[in-house]
């Protein structure tokens, strides 16, 4: 049975120009919170002299540390997030980018990435549940040479971190679905190999061998995941439902 055209939208094989495969996550160990180990020797900090003429004609003294800086880093995390969201809101999930709008929101993206707070991200709760992809460069699944009434209205990726288990998920009119097994290659980096297709989300067909490929997880907080494929191709996608399994 020949599957249907949109269908590759979300299963992506490796004749396609990406994977688009839910990253998975290692069994958590510990806190997914960051440690930081700090030397036991004082830390030095820089004094300003700054000078006033009150009535007393007193001088103080203002001691700055680095601290006040590293903490900005989330807010400035957040701004940046927001540009990035901004950017790709009327792009249609990056059917409408113009190869200037690419640029811009690869740049925006990277500079995200640069902030990423979660360093380990295959070893973080976070990538558990339902993500929406609401940007991709990856023209499989956008399928922008068909008529918008044969492309999906909404792609959908599952990952249950334990049993290293993906699901790719796509809305009307199709309703495909596949599943995949996922490898872990590094702390940030998978292998996705897809196992089994679901046409119309109801009749399974056995995925063939050359559908894998590899995606490495670049950004993860608990509302935003940004991701880059084997083939070059950009995913940013947002968390919908944190409390989604993988169906086994």
């Amino acid at each position: 049975m020949a599957l249907s055209p949109n269908f590759h939208t979300i299963l992506t094989t490796s004749q396609s120009s990406s994977i688009y495969a839910p990253s998975p996550k290692l069994p958590i160990s510990g806190s997914s919170h960051q440690r930081f180990h700090l030397s036991a020797k004082p830390i030095k900090t820089t004094a300003f002299n700054l000078s006033t003429t009150p009535a007393s004609g007193e001088k103080w003294r203002l001691n700055v540390s680095f601290f006040p800086a590293f903490l900005n880093k989330g807010k400035d995390a957040k701004v940046l997030k927001e540009e990035l969201l901004e950017a790709i809101a009327t792009l249609d999930r990056g059917a409408d980018a113009t190869p200037e709008d690419r640029q811009m929101v690869d740049q925006l993206a990277r500079k995200l990435e640069a902030v990423n707070p979660t360093k380990q991200p295959l070893k973080s709760g976070l990538l558990d549940g339902k993500w929406e992809l609401i940007y991709t460069t990856s023209q499989s699944i956008l399928q922008t040479q068909r008529p918008k009434f044969l492309r999906s209205r909404t792609n959908y990726q599952a990952i249950n971190v334990y049993t290293l288990r993906a699901q790719n998920m796509e809305s009307f009119p199709f309703f495909n679905q596949v599943t995949a097994d996922l490898t872990p290659l590094n702390e940030r980096k998978v292998a996705v190999k897809f196992d089994q297709f679901k046409i119309g989300g109801l009749i399974p067909v056995k995925a063939p061998a050359r559908a894998r490929g590899e995606l490495e997880i670049t950004y993860l907080d608990e509302e935003l995941r940004i991701s880059r494929g084997d083939k070059g191709n950009l995913f940013i996608l947002k968390m919908v439902d944190p409390s989604y399994r993988v169906p086994v």
